[in-house]
């Protein structure tokens, strides 16, 4: 159970909720999130969009019964939390280009900021693409060198990846699919899938996911895969 200290409207259907966490987080790795008894059956996976210590924050999508419960939910309710599940992205070295798509953006905050303070002198670019809303890029703006936004269009077609970077995606399949396509095969590419989830510690296999070396869970085995493994290039 933990305690909200916030949770509010940031754009049409999409609500940031900050609650109290100690613990150890990874950019990447998501938590099972519910606020009610029996119904909806199941808890909702809600990655993290950004963590410091004392203070977990997620930024969600309302899309059914579940969410809706949680965008509810107010300040001192209580809420409750399993987690973190996961692999995460991997500790990042060299350059950094990140491609998100719509709520696909969540993730990727807490990774840029982590990635800037182990990485203060690396160069971080940001493509941000949504689908007629444009929602917390004023966060991004202060930790990348370059951002690159779309509202209303592709944002694989303005993709230009430099030599050397490694490529961080999440969001929609079809967007993350491109990025695999495009992004030359000497650039290290990571995709965070996304997949109907039951326990999130993968004992019930509903979202198992076909990759080259056989069927995985995205819960445990994700949701942080490198291209190869996901998409056919």
């Amino acid at each position: 159970m933990a305690l909200i200290r916030s949770n509010t409207l940031v754009s049409p259907g999409i609500y940031k909720m900050t609650v109290a966490f100690t613990g150890a987080v990874k950019p990447g790795q998501f938590f099972m999130l519910r606020a009610w008894d029996k119904d909806p059956l199941l808890s909702r996976p809600i990655s993290v969009h950004d963590y410091e210590p004392g203070l977990l924050t997620f930024l969600y999508q309302v899309v059914g019964k579940g969410t809706e419960i949680l965008a509810r939910l107010q300040t001192d309710d209580d809420v409750t939390i399993q987690g973190p599940y996961g692999n995460g992205f991997p500790e990042i070295t060299g350059d950094l280009c990140v491609v998100g798509g719509g709520i696909g953006t969540a993730p990727l905050y807490y990774l840029v900021r982590h990635y800037r303070n182990q990485n203060p002198l690396g160069k971080c670019r940001v493509y941000l693409g949504f689908r007629d809303i444009a929602y917390g890029v004023d966060a991004f703006e202060v930790l990348a060198d370059e951002m690159i936004l779309d509202v209303g269009g592709i944002i694989t077609h303005k993709l230009a990846v430099l030599p050397g970077e490694t490529v961080v995606t999440c969001g929609p399949e079809i967007m993350m699919e491109a990025v695999a396509k495009v992004v030359p095969k000497e650039n290290r590419v990571y995709v965070s899938l996304e997949a109907h989830m039951a326990c999130g510690i993968g004992a019930c296999l509903g979202c198992s996911c076909e990759t080259r070396s056989g069927n995985k869970k995205v819960c445990k085995d994700g949701p942080v895969f490198v291209r190869e493994e996901v998409f056919y290039v």
